[in-house]
């Protein structure tokens, strides 16, 4: 690069001395003519200029044959010149230039860039402007001719993320970066360097992980899309069997997240029927079958029944289920699953479809509108409870505590788990199965039912019961095993037993979650 500048600085040199040498000569064939106009080196100067872009006033011409000989040379570089500067500014417009100029103008606003233009990022970019309608919003590659321009205003500039932040040079606020792919983390050049700007990097990943360094975070969207689905449609009491159809990357954390938050009563015993290969996930979580009943319903705790066959060979799961959930990755097989069930089947519950398509009469869920969300990805909103859970938890101890964003992923997913069924909490307390966000009227309302009802001893173990078995679920699904000692290499703990086990401390360590609604009313 140091070399071609070097060559270009040699070549405009030289242009420069033959322009001043043919402007010299110029004058000294002129100044000697009676009838010349050209008299001074301005003048010589003047008349070039003219010359070269073709405005050609008149007012100065030569007269003598070596002045005419230099003449007709401007007249030749004239059209050679326009056609160069015509070029350089189709150039410009067309490339890098002009957007990157317009950028330097707006450096004040918020920028940000998407490695790469997909409907996802599309879609989070929309949804970005219109909650900062001066959102600057760069596509790091070139506008493909088959790309309908979205309805947002924004750039495409085909150019890595440092030269971004470099033409940010640090007015307002960090740039934010997208990598919207699947585990482009690690594939994406782009995404070389990134934890050496200063900006907030988001990358999509299917591995449930949080974070990889400082500034680089990871959102999971089938997981979003699970956690929005459980709050948006929460279990009901007269709920007792769920038809899981699709158990790919969907399905496994529409599950997952039952797993861990749906826990409504002490004496439940909800069935959870899951069409697809689940031979990984029960290798992966070995001991769910101390909480759970594998492979047969029971009247005394849930149950988890995995089928490997078609799920048209099971018609009576299928018609008396209380809520099928239609979620495999493929998004058209879902529909056609949907219609398959309405013509065939007579069924008894209400179907939902994971589905990007809006029809009416249909009970969908996880459309990129809902999903690919800043509160979503960005984490500013969905866990807000979880993060006001481990301040009000670290400072109502002694001893030193880390804070959100040092906590390693076992300890946030706690959180998160303890956070997403506050929301059942409440709607245990008020009785109320519609309640699916969280307003501080709401919190404090239940919280004050569960100051009235705790006074009453059966009904205070009842609500120590339901937190336990949401606590035991969490710990089994990670893999965790009762231990006379805590020992978290080990996995191992000693509250992992029947409620019935647990002497009176460890019962009353069950409050602290009840007790929650109360501190983050006051700090939400």
């Amino acid at each position: 690069m140091k070399r071609r500048n070097k060559t270009y600085l040699y070549m405009t040199i030289v242009l420069i001395m033959i322009y001043i040498s043919l402007l010299s000569l110029l004058c000294f064939s002129e100044r000697t003519a009676g009838n010349a106009t050209i008299h001074t080196f301005g003048d010589a100067l003047w008349y070039s200029l003219v010359t070269l872009t073709t405005v050609g006033y008149g007012d100065l011409t030569p007269v003598t044959p070596l002045g005419h000989a230099v003449g007709i040379i401007f007249l030749l570089l004239s059209a050679g010149i326009m056609i160069t500067l015509f070029g350089a500014v189709i150039s410009f417009i067309a490339s890098e230039g002009l957007p990157l100029l317009m950028l330097g103008f707006q450096r004040e606003k918020n920028w940000y860039y998407f490695a790469d233009y997909s409907i996802e990022s599309n879609t989070l970019a929309a949804n970005i402007y219109k909650e900062d309608p001066d959102a600057v919003i760069i596509y790091g590659e070139k506008r493909d001719d088959q790309i309908e321009f979205p309805d947002h205003p924004c750039l495409f500039i085909s150019v890595s993320p440092a030269r971004i932040v470099a033409r940010k040079k640090g007015i307002g606020s960090n740039c934010k970066i997208f990598l919207m792919k699947e585990n482009d983390i690690g594939v994406n050049s782009r995404a070389i360097g990134l934890d050496e700007l200063p900006v907030e990097v988001y990358a999509r990943t299917t591995n449930g992980q949080d974070r990889l360094s400082k500034n680089i975070r990871f959102f999971h969207s089938y997981d979003c899309c699970a956690r929005q689905y459980w709050r948006s449609k929460p279990l009901c009491s007269h709920e007792n069997t769920i038809v899981i159809i699709g158990f790919g990357n969907y399905g496994r954390c529409i599950l997952e997240r039952a797993i861990l938050t749906n826990v409504l009563s002490v004496d439940q015993h909800i069935a959870y029927h899951i069409f697809g290969d689940a031979a990984t996930f029960l290798a992966m979580h070995r001991h769910l079958h101390e909480v759970f009943s594998l492979g047969e319903a029971s009247a005394a705790r849930d149950s988890l029944i995995f089928y490997d066959e078609f799920w048209e060979m099971h018609p009576d799961v299928l018609e008396y289920a209380s809520r099928i959930i239609i979620c495999p990755d493929d998004e058209q097989k879902g529909w056609s699953i949907f219609w398959q069930l309405n013509r065939y089947y007579k069924i008894h519950g209400h179907i939902d479809l994971h589905s990007n398509r809006k029809a009416p009469g249909v009970s969908y869920f996880g459309t990129n509108e809902e999903i690919y969300t800043p509160n979503q990805i960005m984490r500013t909103t969905l866990n807000q409870a979880a993060v006001t859970i481990n301040e009000i938890f670290r400072s109502s101890v002694s001893y030193p505590t880390l804070s959100w964003d040092d906590l390693d992923d076992f300890h946030r997913e706690s959180k998160i788990a303890a956070a997403d069924h506050l929301l059942t909490k409440i709607r245990i307390l008020l009785d109320d199965e519609t309640i699916t966000e969280f307003t501080v009227p709401v919190i404090e309302k239940a919280y004050k039912k569960y100051c009235e009802t705790k006074k009453d001893d059966t009904t205070r173990e009842m609500y120590r019961r339901i937190d336990h078995l949401r606590w035991l679920r969490f710990y089994t699904f990670y893999n965790w095993s009762y231990g006379p000692f805590r020992h978290d290499a080990q996995r191992q703990h000693p509250m992992l037993c029947p409620y019935e086990k647990l002497n009176a401390e460890q019962k009353r360590e069950r409050d602290a979650a009840w007790e929650l609604l109360g501190s983050i009313s006051k700090a939400i």
